[in-house]
């Protein structure tokens, strides 16, 4: 994994996530889904986030924790992506959350200058991440960072009993 950032001289720094910090970021994501008034339940359990991020090798996705004074006051969760079109990998952000007290700050734009240097470090083409339309502090947080939107993609997503029907539909041969 990558060394802790330290944002500024005593004060905050992002760190790699332990699995000491699967609860946190269990309720961190809890408490991201609440905010957005997210359509549907999180029913990812802490176990599943121990799995992801520390049961296989590759992990399946990564987190970093911000701390303020030695305390949580944020995360990122991604994983890594890939371009055809590019020949080159990826980084896509699944989540960031800054806990309320911390906003404003200058968190939300250290952890993702904290990933874009770790994108960077790994050769990756691009950082890419979803916001909800209707997000707008997030939207105009983005739009500061100078962050485009894809007029050009469309989101689509199976899911549910429809992936379940689809994939019931494919003949192994």
């Amino acid at each position: 994994m990558h060394a802790p950032t330290p944002l500024t001289p005593a004060a905050p720094l992002i760190r790699p996530a332990t699995p000491a910090d699967v609860d946190l970021l269990h309720r961190f994501i809890v408490e991201l889904a609440e905010a957005e008034r997210f359509p549907g339940a999180v029913t990812a359990e802490p176990e599943d986030l121990a799995r992801s991020l520390f049961g296989t090798e590759p992990p399946l996705a990564e987190a970093v924790v911000a701390m303020v004074n030695g305390e949580p006051a944020g995360f990122a969760l991604f994983y890594p992506t890939y371009s055809t079109i590019l020949g080159r990998p990826g980084l896509h952000l699944e989540d960031l959350y800054i806990c309320p007290e911390h906003r404003g700050g200058g968190l939300g734009r250290a952890l993702l200058g904290h990933l874009a240097d770790l994108a960077v470090r790994r050769g990756c083409a691009r950082l890419e991440w979803w916001v909800l339309r209707d997000n707008e502090p997030a939207l105009r947080f983005y739009d500061r960072l100078h962050a485009r939107g894809l007029h050009e993609i469309e989101v689509r997503r199976l899911d549910g009993d429809v992936l379940r029907h689809l994939a019931a539909t494919y003949s192994r041969g």
